[in-house]
C-alpha cells in the first residue's frame, strides 16, 4: 500500500485549518478540558451552542486520569448516576450509596462524548489573556502552549466568545487573569479570589455546585476553580460535584444564550 506523506500532512493541515477558523467566533469558550469543562462543553453542543475547549496540556481529562493517587478509580455518589448514563460511563455500586468507576474509560467517554455531540477540542493551546471591552469579557487570548514552555515572544491569537467558561481547575487561571487584568471585583465575598482550603470532600462537594456561576459580565466559573475562586475546600477523587458543575454551567449558559 502506497502512502504520499506530503499527501498525509496536506489532510491534517486543510482539516485542521477549517475548523479553526470556524472557532474564531463561537457561543462559548472554555479554558480547561477536565471533567468540569468536557462535561459543560457536551451539553452546550448538543443543544446547538457552538462550543471550543482550549486545552494547554496533551491530554485532556485533568485530574480524572490519575484517578485517587494513580489508582485508577473514581467515586461518585447517586446524584451525578444520570449524567455518567449521558456519558456511556460504566459504573458500579461499591457500597452505603458511593459508586465507583473507571477514570481511564471516564475521560475518554467524557473526550468522545463532548466531541460527538459538535463540541471542539483544541488541545496544547493555553488561554493566555481574556478580551475585555465594554464592561464585559468578550472571548479570549489563545497561543500555542510550547510557545509559553519555550519563552518565546510570539503573538497571540484572539477567539471570540458570547460566554467565556474558566473549568481550569485549583489555578482558576482565566479568573486569575481577570483579577490582574480587569479593574473589576469578582463575584465573590471579598470581590477577588479568595484560594483554595484543605481537602474537605463533603463541604467541597456541596460548594463547587452550588457556587457555580458568573463571577464577572461574561466569565463563569466551574469545576474546581470554582472552590479556587471562592475560597472553598478541595475535594480529593470524588467527582461528583465536578460533572454536577459542568452541567450546571452549561445549563445556565444555555439559559443566556436561547
Amino acid at each position: 500500500m502506497n502512502v504520499d506523506d506530503k499527501f498525509v500532512s496536506k489532510a491534517i493541515i486543510d482539516e485542521f485549518s477549517k475548523d479553526f477558523l470556524d472557532s474564531l467566533s463561537v457561543d462559548v469558550a472554555i479554558g480547561g478540558a477536565g471533567p468540569a469543562g468536557m462535561v459543560a462543553a457536551k451539553y452546550l453542543a448538543e443543544n446547538d451552542i457552538k462550543t471550543a475547549v482550549f486545552e494547554r496540556k496533551l491530554s485532556v481529562g485533568g485530574g480524572m486520569w490519575g484517578g485517587g493517587m494513580m489508582f485508577p478509580r473514581i467515586v461518585i455518589k447517586e446524584k451525578s448516576l444520570p449524567i455518567l448514563d449521558d456519558l456511556n460511563i460504566n459504573y458500579r455500586e461499591y457500597q452505603d450509596g458511593y459508586y465507583i468507576a473507571n477514570s481511564i474509560e471516564s475521560v475518554g467517554q467524557t473526550a468522545a462524548e463532548a466531541v460527538k455531540a459538535g463540541a471542539e477540542i483544541y488541545n496544547l493551546m493555553t488561554v493566555e489573556d481574556l478580551h475585555y471591552k465594554e464592561n464585559k469579557v468578550n472571548g479570549v487570548v489563545i497561543n500555542w502552549s510550547s510557545v509559553d514552555l519555550a519563552g518565546l515572544h510570539v503573538d497571540p491569537l484572539t477567539i471570540e466568545s458570547k460566554i467565556t467558561i474558566d473549568a481550569t481547575g485549583h489555578d482558576c487561571e482565566l479568573v486569575k487573569v481577570a483579577q490582574e487584568r480587569i479593574n473589576k471585583k469578582l463575584n465573590t465575598k471579598t470581590g477577588k479570589i479568595m484560594g483554595e482550603k484543605s481537602m474537605w470532600a463533603e463541604q467541597g462537594e456541596k460548594d463547587v455546585v452550588e457556587l457555580t456561576g458568573e463571577v464577572l459580565p461574561g466569565l463563569y466559573v466551574t469545576g474546581m476553580a470554582v472552590n479556587a475562586v471562592h475560597g472553598k475546600p478541595r475535594m480529593g477523587p470524588i467527582f461528583e460535584g465536578m460533572l454536577l458543575s459542568g452541567k450546571k454551567v452549561a445549563e445556565q449558559c444555555i439559559k443566556k444564550l436561547k
